[in-house]
């Protein structure tokens, strides 16, 4: 019996070690291509009132910054594309560009990520994307200069999905060959520092390459009869697992499967152009909101059971100054009054009643997209299109993939699965049985 009840106290307690260890975070990003933002105070307040535990920049404004000092949101950190060369070819620049952008702030501002350039592989420069390892590696020695480096704040860069060959089936998934030389470079250097591997995978631009019924479901996480991966067997039940699966394939098939994958952008549009189909309040809700749950099960993804993925949501507002199509400029969680733009049970809750950003009455309340009657022709070559030119627009060769398999519960969702209340009537048991 002693043994017994020991037995099912370590079992509680190491859930309640795994779960301290295994709770997914929730990030945004906070984009500044805007006229009509709220001040960074008044954001920083509203970010505070939420569930998010991460906000990533797109650059390193000193006003954003200074705004999340003492909040416990930790900052991802931007240098831009236009910074590359510089941060490249001259230590003493990045040594600079660390003194101006980080050290003032750290560690108020819990800054733990460097982000050396964006997408830069959309733009097809040979030259940039060359010159990306070198700045890294820049960054990283400034930063172990002002005793910043050894884990304390990383530096990596963020992908688009058209660096894979191929995402069809996930387990067959590789890099781009003319991507191959630079991205093991990256990779190293992502081995080395213990530094994530970021990309932006976006079910909502392949759902505009495959227009069909079922291609919505299985891309907004909602019933669908799912997709086999023929090569792994496993069933997919969501296009984002089938994604994040397809860039762990790729690191695998390149020696790297242990560098951490990092969503550093995704989310759905609440409004579009006539021409992109699915662009809805209704849907941008379903898959913000679906997809929240789904990494809080701690489920993970077919090849990666049980680990969940670190996700940034695309985005904390509206950017009205960013070009391209009208879907770029509706990805807005919240609106500059900051009211939501819908609800998608983001705000923090105490003695279960809601503390809420308020909603604006006005929210309209579209019906999902219509599928075109044409739409019954079979579905388009599943193979990843070539990226587009425009880095505004993140339709970066982001096709259907087939997908995968359920899995057993693990220990993790075991874990998850538990309450409050049912962990103190557990034990409560295991005192009785004790005396």
């Amino acid at each position: 019996m002693v043994a017994s009840v020991y037995s099912l106290i370590l079992l509680f307690f190491s859930c309640l070690v795994h779960l301290s260890q295994s709770q997914p975070f929730l990030g945004v990003n906070y984009g500044l291509t805007a006229d009509n933002l709220p001040p960074p105070s008044a954001s920083a307040k509203l970010l505070q009132s939420t569930t998010f535990q991460k906000v990533r920049l797109y650059g390193s404004d000193p006003a954003v910054i200074k705004a999340l000092a003492n909040t416990g949101i930790e900052i991802v950190i931007g240098a831009s594309n236009g910074d590359v060369p510089g941060l490249a070819s001259d230590p003493s620049f990045a040594r600079s560009w660390v003194e101006t952008n980080v050290v003032p702030y750290y560690p108020a501002s819990k800054i733990v990520l460097i982000a050396v350039g964006n997408e830069i592989t959309t733009f097809g420069d040979n030259n940039l994307m060359s010159q990306l390892l070198p700045a890294m590696k820049n960054v990283q020695s400034a930063l172990e200069a002002a005793s910043l480096g050894g884990g304390k704040i990383k530096v990596s860069t963020v992908h688009v999905m058209s660096v894979l060959a191929g995402s069809d089936p996930p387990s067959a998934a590789v890099f781009k060959p003319e991507h191959a030389d630079i991205l093991k470079g990256l990779l190293e250097f992502n081995s080395e520092t213990g530094s994530p591997f970021a990309v932006n995978p976006y079910p909502f631009f392949a759902y505009q390459d495959d227009r069909r019924p079922e291609t919505l479901a299985y891309c907004l996480f909602q019933p669908n009869p799912g997709r086999v991966d023929p090569n792994s067997n496993l069933k997919y039940m969501n296009m984002f697992d089938a994604q994040v699966d397809a860039v762990y394939s790729a690191l695998n098939s390149m020696g790297f499967k242990d560098v951490e994958i990092v969503v550093a952008e995704t989310g759905w549009p609440y409004k579009g152009d006539p021409e992109e189909a699915g662009a809805t309040v209704e849907n941008a809700r379903a898959y913000n909101k679906n997809l929240i749950a789904h990494l809080k099960s701690g489920s993970g993804t077919p090849l990666m059971p049980g680990r969940v993925i670190d996700t940034y949501l695309f985005a904390l507002y509206d950017e009205n100054l960013k070009p391209g199509k009208g879907s770029e400029r509706a990805f807005g969680l919240f609106r500059p009054d900051l009211t939501m733009t819908y609800d998608i049970g983001l705000t923090k809750t105490t003695n279960n009643q809601t503390s809420m950003a308020p909603v604006s009455p006005t929210t309209p309340r579209l019906p999902p997209a219509a599928a075109p009657t044409r739409q019954t022709l079979p579905a388009p070559p599943q193979m990843i299109l070539p990226s587009p030119v425009t880095p505004s627009d993140k339709n970066s060769g982001q096709t259907d993939v087939h997908n995968s398999t359920p899995r057993s519960a693990s220990l993790a969702h075991i874990c998850r699965s538990l309450s409050i209340s049912a962990s103190m009537l557990f034990l409560s048991v295991l005192y009785a049985l004790i005396i």
